[in-house]
């Protein structure tokens, strides 16, 4: 390897990972206005997604979904409770186990989500077509580097 090619390797507009380091911010900062009218971030926003899919989840399972620690979770899931879209229960048969359920507030929000995702294709400047390619290559990617894990 030359001096050349290393330093091409190296140059930080080459990287692969900070396109898509670089791309999520702009996609975090693309919903930021979106979510604040529904007095979310963007990562209680993920939260919420997966509670409309699958109300009575346990914190285990709600983690596995977003792919993130069950931990890290906690101080999320405490302010989306104390803002009143959802309760979380101990099960009774095992306390260490805590469910997660919508509040009549929670659900009715996911009516007013409802046109989040049709903003952000629109912002996206691409067709339809390409960005279904594009989420494909994504989850190939990711479901390759999660084998390396």
């Amino acid at each position: 390897m030359t001096k050349d090619t290393l330093c091409s390797e190296l140059l930080l507009d080459n990287q692969l990972c900070f396109a898509l380091h670089s791309t999520s911010l702009m996609m975090t900062k693309t919903y930021k206005p979106l979510l604040k009218a529904l007095n979310l971030t963007y990562p209680q926003y993920l939260a919420m997604l997966v509670l409309w899919e699958e109300d009575g989840i346990t914190v285990s399972h709600i983690s596995k979904r977003l792919l993130t620690d069950p931990g890290s979770l906690s101080p999320l899931l405490k302010r989306l409770e104390a803002d009143g879209l959802l309760t979380r229960k101990r099960r009774a048969v095992d306390e260490r186990v805590v469910e997660l359920h919508l509040t009549d507030k929670g659900r009715r929000l996911r009516d007013q989500a409802q046109t989040v995702p049709g903003c952000i294709i629109n912002a996206s400047g691409q067709s339809m077509p390409d960005l279904a390619e594009l989420k494909r290559q994504l989850l190939k990617l990711r479901e390759n580097l999660k084998t390396l894990t």
